[in-house]
């Protein structure tokens, strides 16, 4: 559905991606995983239209981001590492804002709201303003405003940074309920929730792209049995 081709991006004279290539399968959840630095928010940004690529290019099913990026534009719903909410507004009306944007139909924006509450476990929060919420909370408002337009792709960028255990769990279980409908892209730096959620692994180090497989496969082929140790070999490797 997606595929990523020999994509390069450079900040000034400091190369950020170099020939990044990979793929992602329709209804898949696929983790994009690295190091801080490593290129993960570059290439979201690249895929959503928020930078332009030095070289390379993306697609999504026939679209060519170069040629076509508002209707790829269409298909994802972003969630960046700290959620674009407004803090002084209540959840229920940023959300009725947020469908306006995105151009949902009034008919259908109630309809919708509640399919997001439910699904985001947000309807005890509807009423509260933005920042009378958890950190946790906070993230479930930007997820459901990631979904609100139906978008076929979501792509989240580090979803549970800084939330607590508990909250860790929960934000898991939504984004597994969302990819039996969804394809998602995900990145953490939390390797046990990869290894939870994802079907595969992309895990990209120095710009590059240094292992694209199911966890239990870059196991086989490290010889570890800890993910911690696969990513922390993996990615020395291509220090070297």
């Amino acid at each position: 559905m997606i595929k990523f081709e020999k994509l390069t991006k450079y900040y000034g004279d400091v190369c950020a991606l170099k020939d990044v290539s990979f793929t992602v399968k329709k209804g898949e959840i696929l983790g994009l995983l690295g190091p801080n630095g490593a290129g993960k928010t570059t290439t979201y940004r690249i895929l959503t239209g928020y930078l332009k690529a030095n070289g390379g290019t993306v697609k999504v099913k026939d679209y060519d981001i170069h040629r076509d990026l508002m209707e790829i534009k269409r298909m994802i719903g972003y969630l960046p590492e700290s959620a674009p909410v407004y803090p002084d507004m209540i959840v229920y009306d940023y959300l009725q804002y947020v469908a306006e944007i995105r151009g949902v139909e009034q008919r259908e924006r109630e309809k919708r709201i509640e399919e997001l509450a439910d699904l985001c476990s947000l309807r005890h929060v509807m009423h509260k303003t933005v920042d009378e919420l958890s950190k946790g909370y906070r993230q479930r408002v930007g997820i459901a405003h990631a979904l609100i337009g139906k978008p076929e792709i979501l792509v989240l960028d580090e979803p549970t940074v800084g939330l607590d255990p508990n909250q860790i769990v929960e934000t898991r279980e939504i984004i597994k309920r969302i990819g039996k409908e969804k394809t998602i892209i995900y990145s953490t730096h939390i390797l046990s929730e990869a290894e939870l959620t994802c079907n595969r692994v992309v895990i990209i180090h120095n710009g590059q792209v240094v292992a694209d497989d199911t966890v239990d496969a870059l196991r086989q082929q490290t010889g570890e049995t800890s993910f911690e140790k696969v990513f922390s070999k993996l990615t020395k490797e291509n220090e070297s």
